[in-house]
């Protein structure tokens, strides 16, 4: 499997939330190496605290597979995701997680906590990170400092 094909598409999904004026953070599910979710950050969109990439992309899997249960799958995130979104993809039993950019602020995976050290949980995802995180950090920079010109004109 191709983890950079994959971090590409959802670096384009990350795209397509800047322009949107979201934060840009796109995601990616996969399932015996076919895309069966694509989508990014909706929270101003929707007004939806809960509209992160990752959860809206577990929701789409769910439907396309018609359970809960994600076991076979692979997210690829251009964010380490959250706490929240942790949480989501602990329950949704997803096999493997692949992110980008580390968020030293929110991240769950090993820059704030890491998820995976809490000891009696049922499930555990493996974890990459750093695909193409400089491509995937960038995005993040230009959006908060594109954010900030802004607030200053």
């Amino acid at each position: 499997m191709d983890d950079r094909k994959y971090m590409i598409m959802a670096i384009n999904e990350a795209k397509q939330a800047f322009l949107e004026n979201e934060v840009p953070i796109g995601c990616i599910i996969v399932h015996e190496d076919t895309v069966i979710a694509s989508t990014h950050n909706r929270k101003e969109q929707l007004s939806r605290a809960t509209a992160h990439a990752e959860i809206l992309a577990i929701e789409q899997a769910c439907l396309v597979l018609g359970d809960w249960r994600l076991d076979n799958c692979i997210l690829y995130v251009t964010l380490e995701p959250c706490p929240m979104c942790a949480g989501a993809i602990y329950q949704s039993r997803i096999k493997k997680v692949i992110f980008g950019a580390f968020d030293p602020k929110g991240g769950a995976y090993g820059s704030n906590f890491d998820i995976n050290a809490i000891p009696r949980l049922n499930h555990y995802p493996s974890v990459s990170s750093g695909v193409l995180k400089d491509e995937c950090g960038e995005l993040l920079k230009d959006f908060f400092k594109t954010k900030r010109q802004k607030d200053i004109e």
